[in-house]
């Protein structure tokens, strides 16, 4: 071929090339997420690059509208919702040019609507994405996680009889769509972190005076003013937030406590100045006169700036005893003293705030402890003590810790029983008998009660863990249908289709589920002993000690025989 036929022969492909449309090119919708939690539904829009888009709703029914500009679907639509009471359906719809792709979210009410992008994860779990926050409207503060045999008395109304219950809100960070650190294993701190705080939980709701108060409950995502909002609507005494710590070198370990730095204290305290609404909820009826009656600012900045003053000294405080439990427990530390840092989740300044780090996920002998049951249950009862010690030195005016060791008097409510009643206070039933030289533990409604003091130190029982899952991934063998492997991990057939989205109950060879199980529900691991293999060495592969291996296979030596089958415990 000539120079002059390949110059014709290029400029007629380049020519060809400009008729192809743009889309071929551009950016691609690659999958949709869907995060229900309490307050909103979080939809995350999964992209090749960074979305460029425009919105709009319609009325009648709701909707909402999302063209996405020179972008092709790679995953498959319509998405059915559930969960969610606000989103039903994700479905396409004809879009404004060829050049759009159009998603019309399809909602049961009007409902405020917020939209923005996020860029790239440093570590690569996820892209560019558009996120959409559906808020349920109507949101209301969380309700406390207490024990089911705990009686729920009004704060209000119990302070007059000075038995009010001791309020602490547990803030288990990150979570959905925000995982957290990343450890070695793959393994997300938004996990690790809910756990440790329901453990928690649970310990401080097996303390008669105290009740416990989750930001979440699940994996979903809470924002960050969100989570102080809930602890406050909840009248919280202490916010303790739970997080796990990354660097980028494998090698610090070890937990630390944060507490806010003064600066920070001085930008929201400038900030809540300019914000009356704000002001007079955070300092109560004080503020409440302020904003409506005085528009002296320096007498608002000193009245917050005493709010803060003893917020920081109290968390401090917290921090102090935390450490400490911390360090007696056996846990190991990285920072031996409470760290000042500017973080957002720290800022209330009407409830004294904690950052505990448990430990670095970006090490992989820490990352393993921090998905141990042992460990999670050691972390959870060290920080239980410390606060129960924190409010044993510090009790809140009108609550129970605030009057140990007084008589009090209690006025017997519909199906209150002896028992029920000395569990509250942490009496016993003889103890109330012989205070009110009762004959018979029979009671009447509305019979007064003096229930005797306590002196003795308030002690943290061992109480039961909440029921532990863990997310596991099941390959479809073949002669496999959903009822038998929803029978095999003894979930519901419908958890697995909910969670896999699937549309129908076909399953295919080699297909890979998402499984939620309950820890003690897993299927038993078996391992076939090869040649070469010791206790250390298997109970390394698995991320177990070699006790629990002993104990699991009632083992009186530490010799195995090659071919010897044992039973892997879960962790």
């Amino acid at each position: 071929m000539n120079f002059h036929s390949l110059r014709a022969f290029t400029l007629c492909i380049a020519f060809v090339l400009s008729l192809v449309p743009t889309s071929s090119w551009a950016n691609a919708l690659e999958s949709l997420r869907v995060w229900p939690s309490p307050d909103e539904t979080r939809v995350v829009i999964d992209l090749k690059s960074e979305a460029q888009y425009s919105y709009f709703t319609l009325s009648s029914p709701e909707r909402l509208v999302v063209d996405l500009k020179d972008t092709q679907l790679k995953t498959k639509l319509p998405l059915n919702v559930t969960g969610s009471p606000v989103l039903r359906k994700i479905r396409k719809s004809t879009p404004p040019n060829s050049n759009s792709y159009r998603l019309v979210f399809e909602l049961a009410k009007k409902t405020p609507i917020q939209l923005f992008k996020l860029a790239p994860t440093p570590g690569g779990q996820y892209g560019h994405r558009l996120v959409v926050d559906i808020g349920h409207g109507g949101s209301k503060a969380a309700p406390a996680v207490s024990s089911p045999s705990k009686t729920q008395v009004s704060r209000d109304a119990s302070q007059l009889l000075g038995t009010a219950d001791i309020v602490v809100a547990l803030d288990a960070g990150h979570g959905g769509e925000d995982p957290g650190s990343i450890g070695p294993t793959r393994k997300y701190e938004k996990h690790a972190t809910l756990a440790i705080s329901k453990k928690v939980a649970d310990q401080i709701n097996a303390i008669p005076g105290m009740k416990a108060v989750l930001t979440r409950r699940g994996d979903y995502f809470v924002n960050l003013n969100k989570r102080s909002e809930i602890a406050r609507k909840n009248k919280a005494h202490l916010l303790v937030s739970i997080h796990a710590d990354a660097f980028h070198s494998p090698k610090p370990r070890g937990g630390s406590v944060f507490v806010l730095n003064t600066r920070r204290a001085n930008t929201e305290i400038a900030r809540w100045v300019e914000n009356h609404e704000e002001q007079s909820q955070l300092l109560g009826g004080a503020g409440e006169v302020l904003a409506k009656n005085n528009n002296d600012k320096n007498v608002s900045q000193t009245l917050l700036d005493l709010q803060f003053s003893h917020s920081q000294k109290e968390g401090y405080k917290v921090a102090k005893k935390i450490l400490g439990e911390m360090s007696r427990s056996g846990v190991r530390l990285h920072k031996k003293e409470p760290v000042n840092a500017s973080l957002a989740v720290l800022k209330s300044p009407d409830i004294p705030s904690v950052l505990v780090e448990t430990g670095f996920i970006s090490n992989p002998t820490e990352e393993r402890l921090l998905f141990q049951r042992s460990h999670q249950d050691k972390l959870a009862r060290a920080l239980a003590k410390s606060i129960v010690k924190y409010f044993e030195e510090n009790p809140p005016e009108g609550t129970l810790f605030a009057n140990r060791g007084k008589n009090i008097k209690h006025k017997v409510s519909r199906g209150e029983s002896l028992s029920v009643i000395a569990k509250k206070y942490g009496s016993s039933t003889k103890a109330i008998m012989q205070a009110n030289k009762l004959k018979s533990s029979g009671l009447s409604i509305g019979q007064m009660l003096t229930i005797p003091g306590a002196n003795a130190s308030v002690v943290v029982p061992k109480a039961s863990n909440p029921v532990e899952t863990k997310i596991i991934t099941h390959v479809v063998q073949k002669g496999e249908y959903l009822g038998k492997i929803a029978a095999k991990y003894k979930v519901p057939v419908a958890d697995i289709k909910r969670e896999n989205k699937l549309r129908s109950d076909t399953l295919k060879l080699g297909q890979k589920l998402k499984i939620t199980v309950s820890l003690k529900d897993q299927p038993l691991r078996k391992h076939k002993v090869q040649r070469g293999e010791f206790l250390g060495k298997i109970a390394r592969k698995y991320g177990i000690s070699v006790d629990r291996l002993r104990r699991a296979n009632n083992l009186k030596s530490d010799q195995l025989a090659v071919g010897q089958t044992l039973i892997i415990p879960h962790n």
